[in-house]
């Protein structure tokens, strides 16, 4: 590693990477979800009077929780405020629904990894194929000129052409900031970092339809993709459909790999509904797929349930947590990106430049942390101001004197004590990481 601060190199280096990229007609695909997330202005004051309201038990969390009632609602945020934690919830309840649209200010965005890190790639001018579920006008709007294409009877065309009439498929997403106060039972709390939550009134995901025709073309032009990301699946509840689904899947990316050995597989992970749908996610997909890629909370709770404790300020823990992973799942490697580092762990791959991938994941994702929307390549150079992660270059710093048996990579994020954005920033961070692929086809095309 030439540093710990490789992002002004790496940054001068995409006019051209984008301007090769876009010369050619192989692509960087997405699939397979999407939605139009209802995102909520977070009102202190607004959040207090519900705790008063309906709170009546002291904050806690199951390891699996539905919210059918403003009492659950209530205490799970509660507990997810006061741990600073994070995560995706299935909502039942309407009622909910109603009363925090009634009791707080929102406005809409982009949901769903496929769709937000395709957009994030065309803001800066980086083109993709991408499949997504929710294909309302509203959705489509916020991914429109941007050259998206999607596949329609068997064609690569742009994604504003299967704009349909259809409700949009509709997530309620509250951000917290670090330092947020609520009181509970006569005690104060404050949150200590900033983070999301993500309702999920939802039954399209539960399923996760895919078109036939899109992993037909990508099975028939598969010279034509570069790498693939997917990902969507935590929205499946039932295990029978994720296990019938999952040898679906894992067939098609094995007919893909077997036309284009180069493309690379990219599985990104997510806070599940249903913990038995992840195990078989895991189970059924990364057989078939070349990287898994997930964040600090994520790799928390899968180690938990294997039985391990990892502290997530100690590099040797975490690591030891992703050694877990690779023991239990044949992927080449990890790609876990968090606030304060973004690490890859695992196999080499000859031509691809992880540092770039993860630096740029970072930047894209710090960005829109800082801005709160979708970088350009302009916004990204305001971002380079900012200071490094000390946790960050804390990890880069040990990663030089260790001596490690894998392919081990540590890149320290620019750091925000108080993001303007929480909701995204990993699937933003995807959007970056695939970057490195493209560098990696350069390298093959001999360019």
């Amino acid at each position: 590693m030439k540093s710990n601060d490789d992002y002004q190199y790496y940054y001068q280096q995409l006019p051209s990477d984008i301007i090769a990229y876009k010369k050619g007609k192989r692509r960087l695909t997405f699939g397979y979800a999407s939605d139009l997330d209802v995102i909520i202005d977070w009102d202190e004051k607004v959040f207090q009077e519900i705790i008063d309201d309906y709170l009546t038990i002291d904050p806690f969390i199951r390891d699996v929780e539905i919210i059918d009632s403003m009492e659950s609602f209530t205490r799970i945020l509660s507990h997810y405020m006061i741990h600073g934690l994070g995560g995706e919830i299935d909502i039942t309840s309407k009622e909910v629904c109603d009363v925090l649209d009634e009791r707080f200010n929102t406005h809409f965005g982009l949901g769903g990894t496929c769709a937000q890190a395709s957009t994030a790639l065309g803001t800066i001018g980086i083109p993709s194929i991408v499949h997504i579920t929710d294909r309302s006008r509203e959705t489509c709007r916020l991914m429109d000129d941007l050259d998206i294409e999607v596949v329609d009877h068997g064609n690569r065309v742009p994604l504003k052409t299967i704009a349909n009439d259809n409700d949009p498929v509709r997530h309620i997403i509250l951000q917290y900031p670090k330092g947020a106060k609520l009181e509970i039972g006569g005690e104060e709390y404050e949150t200590p970092v900033s983070n999301r939550m993500i309702l999920d009134y939802d039954k399209i995901h539960k399923i996760l339809p895919i078109d036939r025709e899109f992993l037909d073309y990508c099975e028939l032009h598969a010279q034509d993709l570069i790498a693939y990301s997917a990902s969507g699946f935590n929205g499946i509840v039932d295990p029978f459909l994720m296990a019938e689904k999952g040898k679906q899947l894992s067939a098609h990316y094995k007919r893909v790999q077997t036309q284009n050995p180069n493309c690379i597989i990219y599985l990104e992970s997510a806070h599940y509904l249903n913990p038995e749908v992840n195990d078989l996610v895991f189970k059924s997909l990364t057989t078939s797929v070349d990287l898994l890629g997930m964040n600090e909370e994520e790799l928390v709770v899968y180690t938990r349930k294997h039985g391990m404790l990892i502290n997530q300020e100690d590099l040797k823990s975490v690591m030891e947590g992703i050694e877990l992973l690779l023991s239990e799942y044949p992927v080449k490697g990890v790609v876990l990106h968090s606030k304060d580092y973004a690490m890859y762990y695992g196999h080499k791959i000859e031509g691809v430049d992880f540092l770039k991938g993860l630096t740029l994941g970072n930047l894209l994702a710090g960005t829109r942390a800082r801005i709160g929307r979708y970088g350009s390549y302009k916004d990204c150079c305001d971002t380079l101001n900012l200071p490094l992660s000390q946790l960050g270059s804390a990890f880069a710093d040990q990663l030089s004197t260790m001596e490690v048996d894998r392919c081990v990579h540590i890149v320290p994020s620019r750091y925000m004590e108080q993001p303007k954005y929480t909701i995204g920033l990993g699937d933003t961070f995807v959007a970056g990481f695939m970057i490195s692929f493209i560098c990696a086809e350069f390298d093959q095309q001999g360019n």
